[in-house]
C-alpha cells in the first residue's frame, strides 16, 4: 500500500516561507538540500511524518502563480476557534471561520490562511475523518 509523505509547492522566498510554515504550524526544517540552481526545503513536526517540501529555484524573481488546478493544503487542529485567533495575532491572512454542514449535521469546521506565495491552506477541527 502506498504511503503519502509530502506534497511540495514552489516559493519565492526561503526565509519568509519557513518562518511563515513555522509561524503558523509549527513547522521546522527538516533537512535542507542545495542543488545546482534550486534548493529543496522539507518541514515538518513532530505530530506527523508527512512533510512539506519548499522548492526554491535560484535567479527566480517573480512571484509563481498558484494557478487554477492547485486547490489547498489542509491541517488538523485540536482548537479551531485558539488557532485563528493566534493566526490573527500574528497577522496572518486569515479568511472567516466557517461551519459546513452535510445531509443538515455538522460535516466540518474551518479557515482558510494564505501563505506568501498565495498558497490557501486549510485548517479544519480535528474530529470525525480529519484526524
Amino acid at each position: 500500500m502506498a504511503k503519502m509523505i509530502h506534497s511540495m509547492i514552489r516559493v519565492l522566498e526561503e526565509a519568509r516561507s519557513v518562518e511563515f510554515y513555522r509561524q503558523a504550524f509549527g513547522l521546522e526544517v527538516a533537512q535542507r538540500v542545495p542543488f545546482d540552481g534550486f534548493t529543496l526545503i522539507y518541514l515538518s513536526n513532530p505530530e506527523t511524518g508527512f512533510e512539506l517540501e519548499l522548492t526554491v529555484n535560484a535567479g527566480r524573481g517573480e512571484p509563481y502563480e498558484p494557478g487554477n488546478g492547485y486547490g489547498h493544503l489542509a491541517v488538523s487542529v485540536e482548537d479551531l476557534d485558539a488557532e485563528h485567533e493566534r493566526f490573527t495575532g500574528l497577522g496572518l491572512p486569515v479568511g472567516k471561520l466557517v461551519d459546513m454542514q452535510h445531509g443538515g449535521k455538522p460535516f466540518a469546521r474551518f479557515f482558510f490562511v494564505t501563505d506568501p506565495d498565495g498558497y490557501k491552506i486549510e485548517v479544519i477541527q480535528r474530529g470525525g475523518r480529519f484526524q
